[in-house]
């Protein structure tokens, strides 16, 4: 009997005969646990502001709700009330709140909550407002403030409409 052999046997494996058990199975490779946990939309990297150039965000608001789609059907006749921001992809909530409060009185009410929007073209061509989070006017740290526009999918070209509630 080779030496290899005799090894499996006194391991419990065997060929054809007296060991009876099972071979071990092969040593495992790599991580043995599950993937980690990886969030839905990943965490975008901070952008280098000095080096890198900013985006043109419009952001249009409104006091009570969002606009309709139908509000941003015509290119070139979209809502009167809009604020044209430069910025970039990490840029959050927050930040973004504290701007519309410079430009929009009732965003700086007390109990003022701001609800974000984006505004993007669906495949047939015609505009879709998608909610995607929500902010206080004057508390930090809450709802969705720490959220950024990359991590909430947004791409370069997509409006921004704001609801101030």
């Amino acid at each position: 009997m080779s030496e290899s052999a005799a090894n499996n046997k006194r391991q419990g494996g065997g060929g054809g005969g007296g060991g009876g058990g099972r071979p071990f199975p092969p040593p495992q490779r790599g991580h043995p646990g599950p993937p980690p946990y990886t969030p839905s939309r990943p965490r975008i990297e901070p952008v280098d502001r000095e080096k890198t150039c900013p985006l043109l965000l419009r952001v249009f608001t409104k006091s009570g709700s969002h606009h309709s789609m139908e509000d941003f059907a015509v290119r070139g006749k979209e809502p009167k009330d809009e604020v044209q921001i430069y910025t970039w992809k990490d840029a959050t909530l927050r930040e973004l709140t504290d701007l519309v409060k410079e430009v929009a009185p009732n965003a700086r009410r007390r109990n003022a909550k701001l609800s974000f929007a984006f505004v993007f073209p669906d495949k047939n061509g015609r505009f879709k407002v998608q909610e995607v989070g929500k902010t206080l006017s004057h508390i930090n740290g809450r709802l969705d403030d720490a959220k950024a526009l990359g991590e909430l999918g947004f791409e370069i070209g997509d409006y921004l409409d704001v609801a101030i509630l």
